[in-house]
């Protein structure tokens, strides 16, 4: 369910064009390394590492959520609050290691030393979960849950830091092992990587899944986090090391400057540069980015502005991503209300979201965008545009399955009210003295004022309950109840200091019983029979099987808008922007995770099929704005634009000591002035625009 399949096309494609820009950046010899079929050897640790790292992050998300609520005791909207923060981090901190990357560290360091930090997350993580740390009563239930949210924070804090580093490193890292005659080889490893990235990311959110559902514990057996977190953890650990043992075979490019703090310099400087020259007494440019000419040479000028006209595309993309990460958080709790085995379940529907993509990127490459050119022309806006629209059908598809499911779920009460339901388990008067006789029924009645029910504690395992016999009865629960119970019928057993009785109740996904021990209860062969089970909440009758046909909706509205997306990007940006765009596209990711955060803490909806009809109304509209946008675009041909430039006799240029502007009618002075300003130049200043 919360596969970032488009993101992770991301990771390759994105880090790709930053290898190959790291290639040709860096044209003195390389130091060379040993090969295999004319491989270098050291792109088998990278690969390696590659595929334990996407495990580890993967294989953690899977069940975080579901960690939030039925471990931290949180409710699903402060669970998706925290959830969308997390992954927002993830997408933000990318913009910093490619910074500390190509401008302090290196690749390696950076790697090797965020890699560090997300190892310790991990373990930080799957400390958090074991509650038998905190449980000095020994009843399974935490005493001091502070500590495990703490833990907790300070884990996913580690990791987004982590993750997100290293995110921009490792493929271009990759592709700086291989030398200028190894085109092919190197394009032949970005598939095994990308393979590497969904062999990850598929086993673990398989794999994670069937963990948590494994009983685990010292005092009590319950949910086992601490091996759903463990097992990532320990892959992190093998991805750190593995990688570090590859590390007298790599070959280290130097840090060479980063491009997106040359972008952000010459924007900034431009800016500043008009705000100054504000008053119109100074003559006005053909666009605002053209008051950086007195600082930055003109190839990069217009190569900036290429870039922000495909970075404007960009801003309503976030409400995408709004949608599309909510796979991970709404979509699984929605998952936790219908029928199916849960932890076989989510494994399944987590694997639709890759296979489903490994399927429809050829078709639609080689069979449905063919068709389509027949009929109209499909430009990548206009696809771009139906995959936002397909993705708010699915979430409109989402909220039908929701209304179906809100009518098999029980009237929980408001927050404003309480619930109790009285059984009557006496058949005299008089054995519970000053009371009246209810008579036993599963309807529950209301109270809109506090009421409080006081239940005896018992020993360890067990429940001592005041009873229709003389004696005192314990009930051992045998196996789970609820939702996470994958073997059927459960298991209770009843005893006294002699005696034992053996009860059995069939039990379906989401329902609760109520076992009344009646005052004729006696022990023998047929003891059971005299034990009453109250169905409190009926089962789950909605199967998880139609959550499919979201699934298929927004997959397929992925592959239109993600992949479609990148290549519309990559085909309208200057050959040394491909990182200006991954940040980018990065940072959209992020402010559409901000976007669910807000609106879960924001949104005063009581059902959550409006709160899905909100977001996919959301997005129609986003979408028919976008359709505005992409109207009025004019594609371009970086290519021939910047040959224009290579084309022109290269001038030596300096930096102006004065940056004072000629004022209007003095034509003379201003012809003079940008023929000086043309003929003195800093070598330093044309260094740092070349590339």
């Amino acid at each position: 369910m919360c596969l970032l399949f488009s993101q992770r096309i991301w990771d390759l494609r994105s880090t790709q064009s930053t290898a190959a820009m790291a290639v040709e950046k860096i044209k003195k010899p390389k130091k060379r390394s040993a090969t295999i079929f004319g491989y270098p050897l050291s792109i088998f640790f990278i690969v390696v590492n590659e595929f334990c790292e996407r495990f580890s992050y993967y294989g953690m998300r899977a069940v975080l959520v579901l960690y939030f609520k039925y471990f931290l005791k949180w409710d699903e909207d402060f669970a998706t609050t925290i959830y969308h923060t997390f992954v927002a981090l993830c997408y933000l901190t990318p913009i910093l290691g490619a910074i500390v990357a190509d401008s302090w560290l290196g690749k390696f360091k950076t790697i090797v030393y965020l890699s560090i930090v997300y190892t310790v997350g991990q373990v930080v993580m799957a400390i958090s979960a074991i509650q038998d740390i905190t449980d000095t009563n020994k009843d399974g239930t935490p005493d001091n849950m502070t500590l495990h949210v703490a833990l907790s924070m300070l884990g996913l804090f580690l990791i987004a830091l982590g993750t997100g580093g290293i995110k921009p490193c490792v493929a271009a890292f990759g592709g700086d092992q291989f030398e200028d005659h190894q085109e092919k080889q190197r394009s032949t490893f970005f598939s095994i990587f990308y393979l590497s990235i969904n062999a990850g990311s598929l086993i673990s959110t398989l794999i994670t899944p069937i963990l948590r559902a494994q009983t685990c514990g010292i005092h009590i057996q319950q949910e086992c986090y601490p091996l759903a977190f463990g097992v990532p953890a320990a892959l992190m650990v093998v991805a750190l090391i593995v990688f570090i043992v590859g590390s007298p075979m790599y070959i280290r490019n130097p840090p060479q400057g980063n491009i997106i703090v040359k972008v952000c310099k010459c924007i900034g400087f431009a800016v500043k540069n008009r705000f100054r020259h504000r008053s119109s007494q100074y003559p006005k440019r053909d666009h605002w980015m053209d008051w950086a000419e007195e600082k930055y040479d003109k190839l990069l000028i217009a190569q900036v502005k290429m870039a922000l006209k495909v970075l404007f595309l960009y801003i309503p993309l976030p409400m995408f991503w709004a949608l599309f990460d909510q796979q991970g958080s709404r979509w699984t709790f929605q998952a936790t209300t219908m029928n199916g085995n849960f932890a076989t379940s989510l494994s399944s529907h987590q694997t639709v979201n890759p296979i489903l993509i490994l399927i429809l990127v050829p078709v639609m490459d080689t069979l449905i965008y063919p068709l389509i050119a027949k009929c109209f022309n499909f430009t990548p806006l206009r696809r771009i545009t139906v995959g936002m629209f397909l993705a708010a059908l699915a979430f409109v598809a989402a909220a039908l399955l929701q209304i179906q499911i809100d009518k098999t779920l029980p009237d929980f009460p408001s927050s404003t009210e309480s619930q109790v339901k009285f059984i009557n388990m006496f058949e005299k008067f008089s054995d519970i003295g000053n009371c009246f006789l209810l008579q036993a029924n599963e309807d529950y009645l209301t109270f809109h004022n506090q009421f409080t029910l006081v239940l005896e504690s018992g020993q360890q395992n067990t429940i001592n309950l005041a009873n229709g016999t003389r004696n005192t009865i314990a009930i051992i629960q045998g196996s789970k109840l609820g939702f996470e119970k994958v073997k059927t019928p459960a298991e209770f057993m009843i005893k006294d200091n002699r005696e034992s009785c053996v009860y059995t109740q069939e039990l379906g996904f989401g329902s609760s019983y109520t076992l009344i021990i009646p005052s004729t209860f006696t022990f023998g062969e047929m003891c059971s029979e005299n034990i009453k089970a109250v169905m409190d909440m009926k089962p789950n009758s909605v199967h998880m099987a139609w959550q499919i046909i979201q699934y298929f909706l927004m997959t397929t509205g992925e592959v239109v808008f993600s992949v479609t997306g990148l290549e519309f990007s990559y085909s309208q940006a200057p050959s040394n922007m491909k990182s200006v765009l991954q940040a980018g596209w990065l940072l959209t990711v992020a402010v559409g995770n901000i976007i669910v955060l807000i609106v879960a803490e924001a949104a005063t909806l009581n059902d959550q099929w409006a709160e899905y009809i909100l977001f996919a109304s959301l997005l129609v509209l986003v979408c028919i704005i976008f359709a505005i946008m992409a109207y009025f675009y004019t594609y371009t041909d970086p290519t021939k634009i910047e040959a224009q430039f290579d084309e022109m006799e290269p001038e030596e240029k300096e930096k102006r000591k004065n940056f004072d502007m000629p004022r209007k009618g003095s034509a003379e002075s201003h012809k003079e002035d940008r023929r000086s300003s043309d003929s003195s130049s800093d070598d330093e200043c044309t260094k740092q625009t070349k590339i």
